[in-house]
């Protein structure tokens, strides 16, 4: 019996301890104001039910990889591990790091502050991974327009393109018109 999934800390956000049982490739949907001036942003995942709050450091990382518009970012994969040796107030409480990215061509390499005075380099490596394309044929936002904020139609829209391996921006854009539809049914 796989016991990993009883390890998830009672918490709104993606942790540390949530990459004890290793790294994890994820598909980002969307990428949104955070909850603080301490936390800006959160970035969630097509694979994970809580939102990603990086670090500074690790912002800094993506905005390197990617560029500074965050709506680009979605559809694309970051791979995420557990780092022991994060610190925070001069102790080690462990991290979220970012190793593998797509749409790279090569390894970006970012030196950065570590602690005052300390500059350490960050890698992270192309993700090279093979999608599955949907040869559906469909037109699935034209289908969701077709929808006209039905909550239902929305969800067997959103399941049909999902097992059709649609993109994951057009299933981002699914999921949002069910989660409106379902707040203007409440």
């Amino acid at each position: 019996m796989d016991i990993s999934d009883t390890l998830a800390p009672k918490s709104d956000q993606m942790d540390y301890e949530d990459m004890l049982t290793g790294p994890k490739t994820l598909t980002i949907t969307n990428v949104r104001k955070g909850p603080s001036a301490e936390q800006p942003i959160q970035i969630d995942f097509e694979e994970f039910d809580r939102p990603w709050r990086p670090a500074k450091t690790v912002r800094r990382v993506l905005v390197a990889c990617w560029g500074p518009d965050g709506s680009a970012y979605i559809g694309r994969q970051v791979t995420l591990y557990g780092d022991p040796t994060v610190t925070w107030a001069g102790e080690a409480i462990g991290g979220i790091r970012l190793s593998h990215a797509s749409h790279i061509a090569e390894p970006v390499t970012v030196t950065l502050t570590v602690r005052r005075g300390k500059r350490a380099p960050f890698v992270v490596q192309p993700l090279t991974t093979t999608p599955v394309k949907d040869t559906s044929g469909r037109d699935w936002l034209t289908e969701l327009a077709a929808a006209d904020g039905n909550s239902d139609a929305i969800e067997a829209l959103g399941v049909a393109a999902k097992n059709a391996n649609a993109l994951p921006a057009v299933l981002a854009v699914i999921r949002q018109a069910y989660k409106d539809a379902k707040e203007g049914d409440a």
